[in-house]
């Protein structure tokens, strides 16, 4: 299945869900309440999470002369789109990751361990998947799927405390709903595990469409295959102190995990992906 379509079912995947736990919660009413809180958030998101992130790993932006920013702005020329802010972020693991709300308001971040690391072939590599990332708008996509996740999972919270503390519903139906110990267990525990699954499958397809379409700009593969080797050796030698709400943007996940957690892994397992790169070649 292309991944597009794949992103795409997997969003009105989770969509559903919340609506559904909308509904179940509240009827009709707590499916419009659902629908727009999760509109206000993704709002929210769409225009301040490229502020929030940069901040948060304390980015500093560099200019015409610095490395980084002249292979980003060659590379934005072959992927005809603006030129995007470039920022380093002062941190010895090597990672990198694209941010905001389209490709006119965009910033790609790279730390000084990945700058230190790569030679100007692997980096590029890098800078284009970044690139493709702001392309393809999945910045947005990502802000989508991580927003209608935390709702839900907000949702099951709320059941939670009401379960602990006299029971869960409203009235009439809700109240019918929220008494049935099954359905109550499922809203606790199966429906933030439903949706994190999809959010980080989500996440996962747009990595392996980043990986492609970045060697398409950077002219082959090899540049970005030597570069994900390189990165997820070092970044288990030194790992990044990231938020795991914000592991998703990064070029490599900065927490490990394999046979059970890859299904919670943002991001396919890093072989995966250079077979992938180096497959149609």
């Amino acid at each position: 299945m292309p991944n597009g379509l794949k992103t795409a079912l997997l969003l009105g995947l989770l969509s559903g869900l919340l609506l559904a736990i909308g509904e179940w919660v509240g009827g009709a009413n707590g499916l419009v309440f659902m629908f727009m809180f999760a509109a206000i958030m993704n709002l929210g998101a769409y225009w301040f999470s490229d502020k929030i992130v940069l901040r948060m790993y304390r980015a500093q932006p560099v200019g015409a002369g610095h490395r980084l920013h002249t292979i980003v702005e060659r590379l934005s020329r072959q992927a005809d789109l603006p030129m995007p802010k470039v920022y380093v972020i002062p941190d010895p693991s090597p990672n990198a990751f694209a941010t905001g709300r389209n490709p006119d308001h965009a910033a790609v971040a790279a730390t000084e361990g990945i700058l230190q690391i790569l030679t100007d072939h692997e980096l590029e590599g890098v800078i284009a998947h970044e690139l493709t990332h702001v392309k393809h708008r999945d910045t947005l996509i990502s802000s989508v799927a991580a927003t209608i996740a935390a709702a839900i999972m907000m949702l099951a919270r709320q059941a939670q405390f009401a379960a602990m503390f006299g029971g869960y519903g409203g009235r009439g139906e809700g109240r019918d709903r929220g008494n049935n110990p099954i359905a109550l267990l499922a809203m606790i525990v199966l429906a933030p595990l439903a949706a994190m699954l999809i959010q980080m499958a989500i996440s996962r397809s747009r990595e392996y469409s980043a990986d492609a379409g970045g060697a398409r700009i950077a002219g082959n593969p090899y540049g970005l295959a030597d570069a994900l080797r390189k990165i997820d050796a070092a970044a288990k030698q030194v790992p990044l102190d990231a938020n795991p709400a914000t592991a998703h943007m990064f070029i490599v996940q900065p927490f490990t995990g394999g046979g059970l957690g890859s299904l919670f892994s943002s991001h396919p397992p890093t072989e995966a992906r250079i077979r992938a790169l180096l497959g149609g070649i």
